[in-house]
C-alpha cells in the first residue's frame, strides 16, 4: 500500500493519521496549516514538530509536488504563465491575471482533456489523467509563493473538464475555502463546465456558493454538436433545464460562456436564437473573441459583430459582457492552455 498524499486531506483527516501515529491531537491542525496556510513543500519545513514526529509522518505520508518548469509574462497585461512539472514527464499550465477586484489563478484540473471540443488547446492530444485535489491546491500555492501577492479569486478554467474530476475537484473546493487555509470564500471560485448534465444536478444537490460557467458556444444544436461533441448526450434543451434548474436551487446565476468564431456563430440569427432560449432565466453571458490556437483555423470575429451580437442580448434583457483577452500573447488566454509532454 502506497503513502497518502498529505495534502489531499482535511483537518480532520490529518489528525487521524496524527493519533494513529502515537502524537498528539493537536499536531493535526499545525501540520495542516503549515500545508495551507504557510505552504510548505517538505515536513522538514514543519519547524515547530519534532524531528521524530516528521521521520513518521514521512513514512505514512507523501506531499503532492508540482514545480515551476517555466515561466512566460504577458508583455501586453503582465498575466503570467506557468508551467508546472507533474512527475517526470507531463507539463500542465496555469495563469496568473491582475484585475481590479484582485489576484486571480486559472488552473488546470486534469493534464489534457477527452472532451474533444473543436477550438480548444487543451484536448488537442487527448487526456492523460486526472490531477489530485493536492496538484489542483499546489498550482495556486505555488503561484502566490512566486508572486508574493495574495490570491483573491480563483477560475476553475485550465485545462481539462473540471465536473469530469468531480471528487477531487470538490475535495479541493473544500480545502483552500479552509479557514485554516487560504480561505478563499466559494463565492470568488468560478468552475467551468462543458456541460455534463448529470454531474451539475450532482453539483447543485450540493448547494455550493461557487459561480459556474457552463460553455455554450451556440444556441443551435447542430453548430453546438460541430463545435462540442459533448452536446450529442448532452443537448442544448436539456442542458438549459439543468441550468435553470441550478439557479432556482442554488439561487446563483449562471453564466455561459459564448466564444464568437467569425462566420460560425456570430451571426444576428445566431444571437437571436440563443436570446430566445435563454431569456427570462437567471444567467449572465460572457462573450468571448475566439483566442487563436495553432492547430486551429477559426478566426475571431470583427469588433463590430461582437459589439452588434451583445447590443443584441442586452435588448432582449439578458445580462451580457465582452471579456477582456489577457494573456494571449504568451498562449495563455481561454483556450489556449494544454498539456505537454517532455
Amino acid at each position: 500500500m502506497g503513502k497518502i498524499d498529505i495534502r489531499t486531506l482535511n483537518i480532520d483527516e490529518i489528525t487521524k493519521i496524527v493519533i494513529e501515529i502515537g502524537e498528539s491531537k493537536f499536531r493535526g491542525k499545525q501540520i495542516y496549516e503549515w500545508l495551507n496556510n504557510k505552504l510548505v513543500n517538505s515536513f522538514d519545513e514543519m519547524t515547530n514538530l519534532s524531528k521524530e514526529l516528521r521521520i513518521k509522518l514521512g513514512e505514512v505520508c507523501e506531499m503532492s509536488k508540482i514545480e515551476i518548469f517555466e515561466k512566460h509574462e504577458s508583455e501586453i497585461d503582465g498575466t503570467i504563465k506557468y508551467l508546472f512539472k507533474l512527475g517526470e514527464h507531463t507539463i500542465i499550465e496555469s495563469v496568473f491575471m491582475k484585475h481590479d477586484y484582485g489576484n486571480t489563478v486559472c488552473v488546470s484540473t486534469q493534464a489534457g482533456c477527452k472532451q474533444g471540443c473543436s477550438f480548444c488547446a487543451s484536448t488537442i492530444d487527448g487526456l492523460d489523467r486526472n490531477l489530485t485535489a493536492g496538484e489542483i491546491l499546489a498550482q495556486i500555492y505555488e503561484i502566490q509563493k512566486d508572486v508574493g501577492e495574495r490570491i483573491k479569486n480563483i477560475v476553475v478554467m485550465g485545462s481539462g473538464e473540471p465536473l469530469e474530476n468531480f471528487d477531487n475537484l470538490i475535495k479541493f473546493l473544500e480545502l483552500i475555502n479552509s479557514k485554516e487555509g487560504l480561505n478563499i470564500s466559494h463565492r470568488n471560485i468560478t468552475v467551468s463546465t462543458c456541460g455534463l448534465i448529470e454531474k451539475i444536478i450532482e453539483l447543485r444537490d450540493l448547494k455550493l456558493q461557487i459561480n459556474l460557467a457552463v460553455s455554450l458556444h451556440s444556441g443551435n444544436d447542430g453548430i453546438r454538436s460541430k463545435l462540442m461533441p459533448v452536446n450529442i448526450k448532452n443537448p442544448l434543451e436539456d442542458l438549459l433545464e439543468v441550468c435553470k434548474n441550478y439557479s432556482n436551487t442554488t439561487k446563483r446565476r449562471v453564466t455561459y460562456e459564448y466564444a464568437l468564431i467569425k462566420g460560425v456563430n456570430d451571426s444576428e440569427k445566431s444571437a437571436n436564437e440563443l436570446g430566445k432560449k435563454i431569456k427570462g432565466t437567471m444567467c449572465h453571458v460572457n462573450l468571448i473573441p475566439i483566442n487563436i490556437v495553432e492547430e486551429r483555423d477559426y478566426e475571431k470575429s470583427s469588433k463590430g459583430t461582437i459589439n452588434d451580437f451583445c447590443n443584441i442580448l442586452r435588448s432582449l434583457g439578458i445580462d451580457t459582457t465582452i471579456r477582456r483577452s489577457l494573456g494571449s500573447d504568451v498562449n495563455g488566454a481561454c483556450g489556449q492552455l494544454r498539456k505537454q509532454k517532455l
